[in-house]
C-alpha cells in the first residue's frame, strides 16, 4: 500500500551505510579544497605554524581550545567560500556584478576569520613566547 501522506522528496530512513558514505563525500570535498585552492595551502601553513608553536610552547589545555577554534573557523569559511565561488561560476560563468558582490562578501568572511585567528593566535602564543625569549 502507498502511503498518499509521505512526501516524494522526503528523507530516506536512517542508515549507517548511508551516514558513512557521507563521510567519504565530506572527505572529498576537504580533499579537493586542499588541492585546489591556493588560500588553503596557505592557511594549511598558518595551522601547521600553530601547531608547532603551541606544541612548542607546551601551551595549555585552555589554550588549545582557542588555537583549534581559531583554524576550524578559518578552514569552515574557507569551505564556504569556495562553495559559494564554485556555485556562482557554475551558475553564472560569464562577468555578472552580482556574482561579483557575492564572491567578494564570501572572501571578505575569510578575511575576517583569517585576522581574529591571527589575533588569537598572538594573544595565545605571544606571552609564552616572549617568556621563553625573555621579553617578559
Amino acid at each position: 500500500m502507498v502511503d498518499h501522506h509521505k512526501h516524494p522528496a522526503e528523507k530516506p530512513n536512517f542508515s549507517i551505510r548511508a551516514r558513512l558514505k557521507s563521510f567519504v563525500y565530506a572527505g572529498r570535498g576537504i580533499r579537493w579544497l586542499a588541492q585546489d585552492e591556493h588560500n588553503a595551502w596557505l592557511h594549511l601553513g598558518a595551522s601547521l605554524s600553530a601547531v608547532i608553536a603551541g606544541l612548542a610552547l607546551h601551551i595549555s589545555f585552555n589554550d588549545w581550545r582557542w588555537i583549534v577554534t581559531a583554524i576550524a573557523f578559518v578552514w569552515v569559511t574557507e569551505a564556504i567560500n569556495t562553495a559559494i565561488e564554485d556555485l556562482c561560476n557554475w551558475v553564472s560563468p560569464q562577468f555578472d556584478q552580482a556574482i561579483g558582490r557575492i564572491k567578494d562578501i564570501a572572501a571578505g568572511a575569510v578575511l575576517v576569520a583569517s585576522m581574529a585567528a591571527a589575533v588569537i593566535g598572538l594573544l595565545t602564543l605571544g606571552p609564552p613566547l616572549l617568556k621563553v625569549t625573555g621579553w617578559l
